[in-house]
């Protein structure tokens, strides 16, 4: 099939279940009220409860969850071919992935705002939440740690040093916007669009100025540095404004390389279907754990859970915040498919990069079949190579920090109810954040026999991340369920993604058991273990019958 037939197909698939399915999920099963007041007017403290136009935070949320993971995930899946990593980022987002954003989105803004742990206490137990709260711990700090280190790797000579000027300048200007909106209250419009020139201007700047020389350890502790005034800081101050910057970035990217896609009009390097790379893992259930962001994530959950719910204006905001969002990441992810299968010259290059599982030696090297793939589509409209691949090296960069910047904002507000269910109450939210860049430092830094455990850590991530992406659908079944409304949707997706994720987990910890490598054993069964409690803890509340509904419609 030519990759321009396929890809029409799924933007046809895209349209249509999100006009009537996400609209049935919003009117019929959660019978959203645009009247009804949400936690950011009821809660207003000008810090995290902050109402929010709905343009301004869909670009937070879409920022927040479109980190590198669409990108990277679909950029490693793709040595078992272009079919199925394109069938699990567009299905599996439209019935499952952009389903369960959306149902923790709105479980969570009718329920003050909280986490989806407070939320899995409320409608399970306590012992449910301390649960979740510990799996979301080991989720963020994997994922931030990988974030971390791929990013430093690709601010490093040998791949894109020309992306951290651009990358930092865009920190510093979206300070002054959210500085100047909030407190200025000056127009959104016009600061959107005097930032959106000085960011493009920016990609200028760093082709042509000095490239900075700093090792990769280096750059992770400036990084690391980042995410902890990241943390501490107002919404308004770095978060919103820097996402919503970045959304317009993505959008420019988007258009940019499918319009070059569309003109270029490639054929695929990679084979629909390879089922036996070599020395890779089975691509059942891998696939689906590999491919994690771009089609469901449990990430997802604790951004709309822990920033978004506390900032949505009306309840109705939800359908294109929730579901709209994800859908969104799955085009990037879609994208990413595209640009490592039909962004090659030739099958034989392809095949060369893609030889075996660990033929690229770093996740850093896993990102240039992502970028040089995008940037030929680019490129197809006339902007040279160069400034196309620096294009796209700072759209990865930013999202992959505006990940970090929420994520380990999310890891504080997780370590500091951590801290409230042990009795633990000095820790605030500057403790928990440095607590935060610490454990996410540890998987930054984590090497396996002096090498790093890159491709160890992010299946070990996938499997994390699908597993509390299960867990949060099964939360909100039960939640459905106690009000007498029709769960199906959420339980027929939380039943196929704990048994694809248990069997992996399986499948890893084998692995990590016959490789020796204790640490990511005991993560790995421990979590395997919690994931079990918590199931068995979910079948016991909901065989009770007349349980009533906890408080929060």
């Amino acid at each position: 099939m030519s990759p321009v037939i396929a890809a029409i197909c799924c933007f046809i698939a895209y349209f249509f279940v999100y006009r009537f399915y996400a609209r049935f999920l919003g009117s019929k099963i959660f019978a959203l009220d645009p009247l009804a007041s949400t936690p950011a007017h009821d809660m207003n403290d000008g810090v995290d409860y902050v109402p929010t136009a709905r343009a301004v935070l869909f670009g937070h949320h879409y920022a927040s969850i479109a980190g590198l993971a669409p990108m990277l995930g679909p950029a490693i899946a793709v040595i078992w071919g272009w079919l199925p990593g394109m069938l699990w980022v567009v299905f599996g987002t439209l019935f499952i992935g952009a389903v369960h954003d959306f149902g923790a989105l709105v479980v969570s803004m009718r329920n003050r705002g909280v986490s989806i742990g407070k939320v899995a206490e409320d409608l399970i137990g306590h012992r449910a939440k301390f649960l979740f709260l510990l799996i979301i711990l080991f989720l963020i700090c994997l994922v931030m740690g990988v974030f971390v280190r791929t990013v430093a790797g690709l601010f490093t000579a040998d791949y894109y040093p020309e992306s951290a000027f651009p990358t930092f300048l865009l920190m510093a200007v979206a300070m002054v916007i959210g500085w100047l909106a909030y407190k200025r209250n000056a127009n959104m419009n016009k600061l959107t669009i005097v930032g959106f020139v000085i960011m493009l201007a920016s990609i200028w700047g760093g082709l042509v100025l000095p490239k900075p020389d700093v090792s990769m350890d280096n750059w992770i502790v400036i990084l690391l540095l980042y995410a902890l005034a990241a943390s501490v800081l107002p919404v308004w101050s770095l978060l919103q404004p820097r996402d919503y910057l970045n959304s317009m970035l993505l959008y420019l990217g988007l258009a940019a390389a499918y319009i070059g896609f569309f003109a270029l009009s490639p054929e695929f390097a990679a084979p629909a279907i390879n089922a036996s790379p070599a020395d890779a893992p089975p691509i059942f259930p891998f696939v689906f754990i590999v491919i994690a962001c771009g089609a469901i994530s449990g990430f997802h959950g604790l951004v709309s859970s822990g920033t978004t719910s506390k900032q949505i204006d009306k309840e109705t905001d939800a359908v294109a915040i929730g579901y709209g969002a994800m859908v969104g990441e799955s085009i990037l992810g879609l994208l990413a498919v595209l640009a490592c299968t039909a962004g090659f010259s030739s099958p034989e290059s392809w095949s060369e990069h893609y030889s075996s599982w660990t033929a690229a030696d770093t996740l850093a090297d896993k990102m240039l079949a992502f970028i040089d793939g995008t940037a030929v589509f680019v490129s197809t409209l006339g902007v040279p190579m160069a400034v196309a691949q620096a294009f796209i090296a700072l759209v990865a960069v930013s999202f992959a920090l505006t990940s970090l910047d929420s994520g380990t904002r999310l890891l504080r507000y997780n370590i500091e109810e951590i801290g409230a269910s042990i009795g633990v109450n000095w820790i605030g939210r500057y403790t928990a954040s440095i607590l935060a860049v610490v454990f996410i430092g540890f998987f930054a830094f984590y090497e396996v026999a002096g090498q790093p455990a890159g491709l160890a850590l992010w299946s070990l991530f996938g499997s994390t991340n699908q597993i509390l992406g299960g867990l949060t659908l099964l939360t909100v079944a039960i939640y459905l369920r106690q009000r007498g409304r029709n769960f199906w949707p959420y339980f027929i997706p939380m039943i196929f993604m704990m048994v694809v994720t248990l069997s992996a987990m399986v499948l890893d910890l084998n692995k990590y058991w016959t490789d020796g490598n204790m640490l990511l054993t005991v993560v790995a069964g421990a979590i395997f273990a919690m994931s079990l409690w918590l199931v068995v803890e979910a079948y016991l509340r909901m065989r009770r019958d007349g349980t009533p509904a906890p408080a929060g419609d």
